[in-house]
């Protein structure tokens, strides 16, 4: 092992307690390096990056002095993660204790408990300090890591109650906070808003200009990238390691790497047959198992609104989301819903969905119906087909159902699958599990899975009844760019089709469909605090 290099492994396997995952590996990290790991979803970077940190086992294959393992951050590295964030939040779940509570609301940790690493106990009022605090949670707001990470106005907000980008930026701060030796970094743009991509793109960047300089500063990290897209890669990456099909497709710099995308893009006519091909295929899922579907909207209905909001305000103690909104959907009129992280645009959609209370405080109707007038959620939801992180977070909670089961489910409404399924249902799962390139996969748990191969089978259980309304937020985390060009060609087929009105959030640009002819733009300290163009 040359004197410089920081991690080696040689001849080594990952696996976890059931199977090996990855048979066979060779990579070293050296001194002034900045790597990307990078491949499809479910080809192994998700495995690797457990591994670097911990979750996953890093064996060698023999016993002799050919096979080594050495890493000198093992016990000093934090991650930072889409698959991080869902088992924080799912955590929160499991642990809220709202019906102990005077007022039957529990905000669970705060952003300030975490990055400080308190557990708060809720029935003794007071927190239980098992053991010494990260950091004092009193001289936080000033710590430069949170100006840093914007996040100094949300500390004091339950991190259940913050947005994808929210908590995305508190734990990149407990990480830094944290004074561990590495950082990994997965997929660290999804989710976050221009000004957010663009603070930590130069964090990224001054963090490994610093490790190249002779002279460095010893209390900055090193950093690991992985990410699934290669336009977003910051200039400072030097070396790239990509997995395919469980294995290293590709290990050397960066230059070395571009060559390779170069040659690929010689069958770029390839990608779009395979797009043009998908859609088609999408459509011919939708026509065989059409008896499972709603019906197709009538004539009286176009005319009817699906949604409206009068004059709605939303907003918990001091924070204000959303302030006298008005706002109407009909059938037909697929919207854009932007804006910076925490403006609202989850908390707009769950009033759609349901899954917020304060829907029953104001003026809005969903189907011709005003919420709170008698109708059931299931009257709601049958209806909707819907991607969220919210979603995603709940079926990881239920990860033990098989991936033809999510698929049902789908027909159903149903968080989990509660009853037999039919022989019909079966069937239709198994092909809409076919057009996802799951096919033979349905036996498989929903957890088995990569966070991003999770969000592809969710969105095809959004699609299968073909809802009056889809609504899809940041519908693309995780994605390679191959799945997520087939996505973005399904749903400019939904688009086109005429029966779904689709609600579209996203914060990157190439994701924005030709369909999406309405914008709703959400903006938290103007006045007003909407725009609709």
């Amino acid at each position: 092992m040359q004197p410089n290099t920081l991690i080696n492994i040689t001849n080594c396997r990952i696996e976890n307690s059931k199977q090996v995952l990855i048979q066979s590996l060779d990579w070293q990290m050296k001194e002034g390096e900045a790597w990307l790991v990078i491949g499809p979803n479910g080809g192994g970077k998700a495995d690797f990056v457990n591994a670097l940190c911990g979750s996953l086992k890093i064996l060698p294959n023999n016993s002799n002095n050919l096979s080594l393992y050495s890493n000198p951050f093992a016990e000093s590295t934090e991650l930072v993660s889409l698959e991080r964030a869902a088992k924080l939040i799912q955590e929160e779940r499991e642990n809220d204790e709202s019906e102990y509570v005077e007022g039957g609301v529990d905000i669970g940790r705060t952003g300030r408990l975490f990055i400080c690493d308190i557990q708060k106990n809720i029935h003794k009022a007071n927190l239980s300090l098992a053991k010494k605090p990260l950091y004092n949670p009193e001289e936080l707001d000033s710590h430069p890591v949170i100006k840093l990470c914007g996040i100094e106005n949300i500390l004091d907000r339950g991190l259940k109650y913050m947005s994808t980008g929210e908590i995305r930026r508190t734990l990149l701060a407990k990480a830094l906070i944290s004074q561990k030796k590495l950082l990994v970094l997965s997929d660290p743009f999804a989710g976050l808003d221009v000004q957010s991509r663009s603070l930590l793109l130069n964090f990224f960047n001054n963090i490994v200009n610093n490790q190249t300089q002779k002279e460095k500063d010893a209390s900055l990290p090193h950093i690991i990238l992985a990410m699934e897209r290669w336009h977003e890669i910051p200039d400072a990456i030097t070396n790239v390691i990509e997995f395919t099909e469980k294995k290293v497709s590709f290990i050397g710099t960066r230059k070395d790497y571009e060559k390779l995308l170069l040659e690929r893009e010689k069958n770029g006519t390839a990608d779009k047959n395979s797009s043009a091909d998908f859609s088609t295929a999408f459509k011919d899922t939708l026509k065989e198992t059409a008896v499972l579907q709603n019906q197709q909207i009538t004539k009286e209905e176009e005319k009817t609104p699906l949604v409206e909001m009068k004059n709605v305000n939303v907003g918990w103690g001091e924070n204000q989301v959303l302030k006298d909104l008005n706002w109407t959907l009909y059938p037909g009129e697929h919207w854009l819903i932007q804006g910076p992280n925490g403006s609202g645009k989850t908390t707009f959609l769950e009033l759609i969905t349901g899954d917020n209370m304060q829907v029953f405080s104001n003026d809005i109707k969903i189907f011709g119906n005003r919420r709170g007038s008698g109708e059931t959620i299931w009257d709601i939801k049958k209806h909707l087909g819907i991607v969220s992180y919210r979603l995603h977070v709940e079926y990881r909670m239920v990860g033990g159902i098989s991936l033809q089961n999510v698929i049902i489910s789908g027909f159903k409404d149903s968080i989990g699958l509660y009853e037999q399924p039919t022989d019909v249902e079966i069937a239709a799962a198994k092909k809409w599990l076919k057009l996802g390139g799951f096919e033979g996969r349905e036996n498989l748990t929903f957890n088995s899975l990569s966070y991003g191969e999770q969000r592809a089978v969710l969105i095809l259980r959004s699609a299968v009844k073909s809802p009056k309304i889809l609504i899809l937020d940041e519908p693309c985390h995780g994605l390679d760019e191959q799945y997520r060009s087939k996505i973005l060609s399904l749903m400019e087929t939904i688009g086109d089709g005429g029966t779904t009105t689709m609600l579209h959030v996203t914060h990157d640009p190439t994701e924005i469909l030709s369909c999406e002819k309405h914008v709703l733009e959400l903006h938290p300290k103007e006045n007003p605090m909407y725009v609709i163009k």
